[in-house]
């Protein structure tokens, strides 16, 4: 019973009290000592008084006498709710959301959720850093929130701590292409087995498109032309998504051709700065911070947005698992035309397949009757009937298919898409 050692091991101020071998131990089992509310009567424990403890053991209890101020037991005692129930989850109507930092796609969806689901009687706790490549393992394992790091790039009041006491995660959001590659156990998930518990609940749209530019004075208006004008060259990779690699390969660079020439590949402050040719991914002018180098840059330079032949756009939208789509003019500054470009959209809300059909119901219900909710937010997020049930791969939760069904969103063909057999061709 791991709850009383983990509470004794805070009131006494005694790490050592915890045993076990701590660097073989797995996230969840050291979540709760290393949290930040566990971690603080060790740093701020101070006028220290005697108290009496006493901690049920396995049908038993123990007596113990410690000095510690009463503050800090508080804390101590909060550190370990996690682990007693019937603090948060989906049957406590307090189930815990996987999200990411308020600016962020997935922390804005988590929001949206949250207030979404209020008026059918759930409190949504939102985990505000269940994000990067680890958010499908937080879900698919049920993993406690991670302890808190600040984010350099986001400030403190976007990117708050959690709340105290938060359970597993129960669902959350996340980008669709790393739900698809989490489930499949590809890309950033090709050595984890495959995540196939996971669920789709809604997929909303979220455009990121494939952009690349190069800076007015430079004169390239086509990749071709990097080695004429400008060389040895300086590729700054902006924002997520966009392969580069990819993109360059069709011109005969690499990130070892430009380097052994004088040039320079990265995506440092000093980069944004001092760069020839811009390759990466942007979805509206938001200060997200996934894109928000686009907006900075195309506010600081004059930059020439540059098409790509279609046959390599056909190729990057088939290896990226991506689609063909448009960049409206005007989407930033310097953007005059509408350009071809590759789409990848969706910021999915999904789950695990032991959730209980009538919530993922609630979920695609409730998304779907405040849709309004999604036009207030900062982001370019869209609800379409057409595509919100349709994860690819990634099965569609079955109570979030009794409610596509039942609003007639779904017709007998693409229920294919709830065996995880992808209906829209990209």
């Amino acid at each position: 019973m791991k709850t009383p050692r983990y509470t004794l091991s805070g009131i006494a101020r005694s790490p050592l009290i915890f045993g076990g071998d701590l660097p073989g131990n797995d996230d969840f089992t050291l979540s709760p000592i290393a949290n930040d509310v566990a971690l603080e009567p060790y740093r701020h424990a101070k006028q220290d008084q005697d108290f009496v403890a006493r901690a049920v053991w396995e049908g038993g209890y123990i007596v113990s006498k410690f000095r510690l101020s009463f503050p800090c037991l508080i804390a101590v005692l909060l550190a370990a709710t996690p682990l007693t129930g019937g603090q948060t989850g989906i049957q406590e109507k307090k189930p815990v959301f996987g999200g990411a930092c308020r600016l962020c796609p997935w922390g804005a969806m988590a929001e949206v959720v949250r207030t979404a689901m209020k008026p059918y009687g759930y409190d949504v706790q939102i985990c505000y850093n269940c994000n990067a490549a680890d958010a499908p393992r937080i879900v698919s394992e049920a993993r406690m929130p991670p302890p808190y790091k600040p984010d350099p790039a986001v400030p403190a009041i976007l990117a708050p701590r959690n709340a105290p006491g938060l359970g597993a995660v129960d669902f959350g959001a996340v980008a669709i292409q790393f739900l698809r590659n989490a489930y499949r156990g590809t890309g950033v998930y090709a050595h984890d087995k495959p995540r196939t518990n996971l669920r789709l609940i809604a997929n909303i749209q979220d455009p990121s498109y494939l952009l690349v530019a190069a800076k007015a004075e430079t004169g390239i208006t086509d990749l071709a032309e990097i080695r004429q004008k400008r060389w040895p060259v300086r590729i700054l990779v902006a924002g997520i998504g966009g392969d580069s690699t990819a993109i360059l390969a069709r011109y005969g660079l690499s990130k070892q051709v430009i380097e052994a020439a004088g040039g320079h590949i990265g995506n440092s402050p000093e980069d944004r700065e001092n760069f020839d040719v811009a390759i990466g991914g942007g979805g509206p002018m938001t200060t997200a911070p996934e894109w928000r180098i686009w907006t900075e840059i195309s506010q600081k330079f004059n930059l020439n947005f540059i098409e790509l032949p279609d046959d390599l756009l056909a190729k990057l939208a088939k290896d990226g698992d991506a689609e063909r789509g448009i960049v409206p003019a005007g989407l930033y500054r310097g953007i005059e035309r509408p350009i071809p470009t590759v789409v990848r959209t969706g910021t999915a809300i999904y789950g695990r397949a032991d959730m209980p059909d009538d919530f993922a119901y609630l979920v695609a219900k409730a998304m779907d009757e405040q849709q309004q909710l999604l036009q207030w937010r900062h982001l370019n997020f869209s609800y379409n009937v057409h595509t919100v049930w349709n994860g690819y791969e990634v099965p569609l939760h079955p109570g979030a298919a009794r409610y596509y069904k039942e609003k007639g969103y779904m017709n007998a063909k693409e229920n294919a898409v709830e065996s995880g057999t992808s209906v829209i061709a990209k």
